[in-house]
């Protein structure tokens, strides 16, 4: 079938929670899909920051099709060596000394939740139970997460929402500070915000965020689901900080595009997950596993954070050149590979026209240009996407 054909059956169909493009990517290599029509297209989107190594990367297919063959699915009833393998990769990389495995960014998200309030609570009774987040954030979409999320265009339609969720403006730490009170538990923030406009704090405020935690005996969580495995040029963004929480969530690129999450934590807070308490039947499955090992292997053994680091500052470099020429371009910022550039006017239109001229880009926040290109992009990719762009604001 042609792509119409598809987008015609996919409105009889399917139900109407995306406003989805009229694209229908069949295949993908690289930097590069092509749609049903055989048309190509070069991809600054990289299924919202999960195709970190590009599409189909060799390695990632070749372990979905070997532990494909072999073992699929089982239980988490039993031990499965796959998923023991990434958690020790994972753990040696980074704080943390255990993993818990589930299917998505909302579910690892969850898993924090209800691990930071099952530790508090055995700890210190169950009157601490409130978790602090920032306004903009966005931690996912089930209701304890769009609860813990400071969106209100998320939280729409679904009051009431869970209790036990504040939230404060990014990057103040007074405002942080006097949120706190004996009821809080955690405080769970996005080393980089994705979702709410590619911000990045100032370099000192996750030092003062884990200052006040540890005043406070409050636990620090890290949603990486955006910003994780490579994003921002090192394996996890909680690294430009100096700064390590006690509680991370992964998701994303962890697996090269196949579907898993993972809530890492240290030892201490680890304890408190005992059998019964929290499960996933499909979380760290053989399959998946057996594609994150090989995912994880490839952008720490293959030069990939380094080409983020080098290509981050040349996209940086062309999209300011950009903001030189456009006046509309009030801003770029970013790390690494997840740069956004800062619009006076609303960017929908740009991204529309980007797409019927081959480049796949989105919007955050309406007027946030957002640049999340696989980590492997190289000098060539960046300038024919650059000439595109540059085409278009021309236009603009």
């Amino acid at each position: 079938m042609n792509s119409q054909q598809w987008i015609e059956k996919a409105d009889h169909y399917i139900m109407k929670t995306y406003g989805r493009y009229p694209l229908v990517p069949v295949r993908g290599e690289g930097c590069w899909l092509w749609d049903a029509d055989g048309k190509r297209y070069l991809d600054f989107l990289a299924g919202v920051a999960v195709n970190n190594l590009g599409h189909c990367h060799p390695r990632v297919v070749e372990a979905l099709r070997r532990q494909a063959g072999e073992l699929i699915h089982c239980s988490n009833f039993y031990h499965i060596p796959q998923q023991i393998e990434l958690a020790e990769l994972l753990c040696g990389r980074s704080f943390a000394d255990r993993a818990f495995f589930c299917n998505s960014g909302a579910e690892a998200n969850e898993a924090a939740i209800k691990l930071a309030r099952k530790y508090s609570r055995e700890k210190f009774g169950p009157d601490r139970y409130e978790i602090i987040t920032a306004l903009s954030s966005f931690h996912g979409r089930t209701m304890a997460t769009i609860s813990a999320t400071g969106q209100e265009k998320v939280q729409r339609f679904f009051d009431p929402l869970l209790h036990g969720f504040k939230h404060v403006p990014f990057n103040d730490a007074d405002a942080l500070r006097a949120a706190v009170t004996p009821t809080c538990c955690a405080v769970m923030l996005e080393p980089i915000q994705g979702e709410g406009g590619v911000v990045a704090p100032s370099p000192e405020y996750f030092r003062e965020v884990r200052a006040i935690c540890d005043r406070h005996d409050l636990i620090l969580i890290f949603d990486e689901v955006q910003t994780g495995i490579g994003r921002t040029g090192k394996l996890f963004a909680y690294e430009h900080f100096g700064t390590a929480p006690d509680i991370m969530t992964l998701a994303k690129a962890l697996a090269g595009g196949a579907p898993i999450g993972a809530m890492l934590a240290r030892e201490a807070l680890a304890g408190s997950f005992t059998p019964g308490s929290h499960g996933s039947t499909f979380g760290g499955n053989p399959l998946m596993a057996a594609a994150a090992v090989a995912a994880v292997h490839a952008v720490l053994e293959e030069g990939v954070l380094e080409n983020a680091v080098a290509m981050g500052a040349y996209l940086t470099g062309r999209l300011e050149g950009l903001k030189e020429r456009f006046p509309f371009i009030t801003e770029v910022r970013g790390i690494g590979l997840l740069i956004g550039a800062q619009l006076s006017i609303p960017g929908a239109d740009i991204v529309k026209k980007a797409l019927e001229r081959g480049l796949l880009i989105n919007v955050a926040q309406e007027r946030v240009l957002r640049f999340v290109p696989p980590l492997i992009v190289t000098r060539e990719e960046i300038d024919l996407m650059i000439g595109i762009l540059e085409g278009i604001l021309t236009e603009v």
